[in-house]
Order: C-alpha cells, then sequence, then structure tokens
C-alpha cells in the first residue's frame, strides 16, 4: 500500500497506476445486477446476447465500484479518499466477464477548500483500461486531502 498522502504531496500532472488488476467474473456481474442494477443484459448470457449489448455486460455501477476499489490501492491518502464531487463519469465500452481492469488517476486540479481550511481538493481524472487496452470508464472527480499538519513529516 502507498503511503498517505497530504494535499502537500499532489501536483498538477502526477500520476497513479494501479497497483495491481481486477479480473471481473460472470458470477459477480449477475450477483450485483441482481441486487442492485436487474436489468436482462446483467443477469442472463441468452439476454445479454439478445441486448444491445452481444452478451453479458457488467453494471456501469459494479464498474465505478471495482474502480474506487483500484483508486483507493493506488492512491491512499491521509484520513481516507473523501468524495466532493464528481465532474464527469463516462462508461466508454461494456465490462465483460473475465475482464481483467486497472486504472490510470492522473491530478488535473488542486485548490484550497473555502469551507474547510485544513482541506484542499484534488481533482483526478480516471481512466479505466481493459486487458486489451481499451477504455471502458472515464471519471473526473474531486477528494478532500488533509494539508499536511505542522508535525507530521
Amino acid at each position: 500500500m502507498p503511503k498517505d498522502l497530504y494535499f502537500d504531496d499532489f501536483h498538477l500532472g502526477q500520476k497513479f497506476n494501479s497497483i495491481t488488476s481486477y479480473t471481473v467474473t460472470a458470477a459477480e456481474i449477475k450477483d450485483f445486477g441482481q441486487k442492485y442494477d436487474p436489468q436482462p443484459f446483467h443477469l442472463d448470457e441468452a439476454a445479454g446476447e439478445a441486448s444491445f449489448f452481444h452478451g453479458l455486460a457488467a453494471s456501469g455501477w459494479l464498474t465505478a465500484a471495482i474502480v474506487m476499489r483500484l483508486r483507493v490501492q493506488s492512491l491512499a491518502v491521509a484520513g481516507g479518499m473523501i468524495g466532493a464531487g464528481a465532474e464527469e463519469m463516462r462508461w466508454t465500452e461494456p465490462v465483460r466477464p473475465g475482464d481483467t481492469l486497472r486504472t490510470e488517476i492522473e491530478v488535473v486540479g488542486l485548490r484550497r477548500a473555502k469551507s474547510r481550511p485544513e482541506y484542499g481538493i484534488v481533482t483526478t481524472t480516471t481512466l479505466c483500461y481493459n486487458q486489451n487496452n481499451k477504455i471502458v470508464l472515464r471519471a473526473t472527480v474531486n477528494f478532500f486531502a488533509p494539508l499536511r499538519p505542522p508535525t507530521s513529516k
């Protein structure tokens, strides 16, 4: 796990790559679909084949959850990654059983938080790729990062 980062540790253009990848299974696509997004193309191969997706496809929200896991594993923010709003989230390719996902994160904005002077807001763009290097999700999100305490080095 990477060391905890404070707002002061970030700079524009800084990049973080996944320290691990994640392989999606048909069972978890169906399980997530059953629990949270019960559409036929998330639940059944035949229904998926007859759909817009031409095969079983993961819910975009499952993909987003996997991306969050990869982000947290690759980018350890002191005190945790506390969301401060999403600016964009686009699903650009379906995620299929057996796809192996990885992320690339780039810092694209930095500003001090007006309402919480002990925090800054970091804006990142995350690209999630499958094993064929196709982007399956693109997201630009903001999160709070604490300023480094005076006694912390």
